[in-house]
């Protein structure tokens, strides 16, 4: 069976559209970051179909009256060609359990899962090499702890919650959100973080990295209950943190702040401490939530610094973050105020 393939760029409207009701037809949603599409055709009508987003290839779909035709496969050399095309060779891909066979046949390999209702691969072996690299920053201890954190921007309230962590613990490790889906970018929070902490002995400041997963790209397109999401992404990255990074470090405890503005943030907090502690052959870990600190009767956060600087407001952020924070924040508002 022959079939024909085309790209289809997000500036082709009509043919966008036709992409658009074939996923409907297979009852997929179109991901909206999806810069490309590959598509296979046979006697003009689209067969199947996969996109690609930064390092990630969504969407893929096929009519299931093809299935076993070799189209996936097809499908997947045809989108890896214009991924490898476009310099990104180490790619990611989500998908149903029911579907691991047909990618790992194309060279992905399993990563991790959640609920056993979406999983995570990559084309590479490229979460191995990162493990071991991590294993030359172990160090041991009753407590070593852990941070995620964005920082979008580094605020005294960060500063406060990393203080806290390692007055209690051994070492700490910070993994920094590498993801730039911020206002602020992961070049200036990260250089803003190590700035801010530099007094800090037992710390070590990891630029994260693509296994910490973001939340900006994890796809929803073909979980069907929306009201899953959340929880299926909390468990997905939970697990990947537990099952593979904690244990290269000897990590025992992970510290929060207490969220008491965001519902989200707050419902992914007590996820964490169910979640890292429940029978598994990878150790617990304890969830540790501190108290936030507060100026003015607020808690100080990142969103509270962004409001602030929407509404011009420098002089109230001065007593909210530490002077490098400042000093971007004012260059960056002097800018804005020359357009």
């Amino acid at each position: 069976m022959s079939f024909v393939f085309s790209e289809v760029p997000h500036t082709s409207i009509v043919r966008w559209q036709k992409v658009k009701d074939f996923l409907d037809s297979v009852d997929l949603e179109m991901s909206e970051d999806i810069e490309v599409f590959v598509v296979a055709k046979e006697d003009d009508r689209i067969v199947a179909c996969g996109g690609v987003s930064g390092k990630v290839l969504k969407n893929i779909a096929l009519d299931e009256s093809l299935r076993g035709e070799g189209l996936a496969l097809s499908l997947m050399s045809e989108l890896l060609k214009v991924a490898f095309r476009e310099g990104r060779h180490e790619l990611f891909l989500f998908t149903k359990p029911d579907y691991q066979e047909v990618f790992e046949s194309c060279g992905f390999k399993y990563i991790e899962q959640a609920h056993h209702q979406v999983i995570l691969m990559e084309n590479s072996y490229n979460i191995d090499l990162y493990k071991k690299r991590l294993r030359k920053y172990k160090h041991t201890g009753d407590v070593v702890g852990s941070i995620v954190m964005n920082c979008n921007p580094f605020t005294l309230g960060h500063r406060f919650l990393v203080e806290q962590a390692c007055e209690r613990s051994h070492w700490v490790h910070l993994f920094v959100v590498k993801e730039d889906a911020s206002f602020f970018t992961f070049k200036d929070r990260y250089r803003l973080i190590c700035e801010g902490l530099v007094d800090l002995e037992n710390l070590t400041i990891h630029e994260g990295s693509d296994y910490i997963i973001s939340k900006a790209t994890f796809p929803t397109y073909f979980i069907k209950d929306k009201r899953q999401i959340d929880s299926l992404y909390t468990e997905l990255d939970l697990n990947i943190f537990r099952n593979h990074l904690a244990p290269q470090l000897g990590i025992t405890h992970r510290f929060v702040g207490e969220e008491p503005l965001c519902a989200v943030t707050n419902e992914y907090n007590q996820q964490m401490k169910k979640l890292l502690v429940r029978p598994s052959e990878f150790p617990a870990i304890e969830v540790v939530e501190l108290g936030r600190i507060e100026y003015g009767g607020e808690p100080i956060s990142a969103s509270r610094v962004r409001k602030l600087m929407q509404h011009n407001r420098l002089e109230e952020i001065l007593p909210l973050v530490p002077p490098t924070t400042y000093a971007l924040i004012a260059h960056m508002m002097s800018k804005e105020e020359e357009k």
